[in-house]
């Protein structure tokens, strides 16, 4: 029997404005990057970070465009894609997340705020979950 499972949930931050284009189709295609706090610390009170790239389609990248600005709590699921290609001989493989559905994690009065201070903010709001 096969197993095949790729299922990913990640919440975390957006680390800029995501960018929404139109593919030549004219279907919608929305590329960010989110921060995601680890769990535990391991150096201090300040827990690391993950970034995870991450890529929408259709409704799902249009309503990201327009209601998550730089620094606002989102949560994904979705799928993890790999892409490999070749370059002057060499291999390369990059991983992203493929996003099939987008949420909000915080109030509108949170996200309002967020959204008023993303460009004056330079570097990404810190969070972390509670148990």
């Amino acid at each position: 029997m096969a197993l095949n499972l790729n299922k990913v949930i990640l919440a975390g931050r957006l680390t800029a404005a995501p960018e929404v284009k139109q593919t030549q189709n004219g279907k919608a295609v929305c590329n960010f990057r989110i921060a995601v706090n680890r769990r535990f610390a391991t150096q201090g009170d300040h827990p690391e970070s993950d970034f995870f790239p991450c890529q929408a389609w259709g409704n799902t990248a249009e309503f990201i465009g327009r209601y998550f600005p730089k620094g606002a709590a989102i949560c994904v699921t979705g799928r993890i894609q790999n892409h490999t290609w070749e370059k002057d001989g060499q291999k390369h493989t990059t991983t992203e997340v493929i996003v099939e559905e987008a949420n909000f994690v915080e109030s509108k009065s949170e996200a309002a705020t967020i959204a008023a201070t993303a460009s004056a903010a330079p570097t990404v709001p810190s969070f972390h979950f509670e148990k």
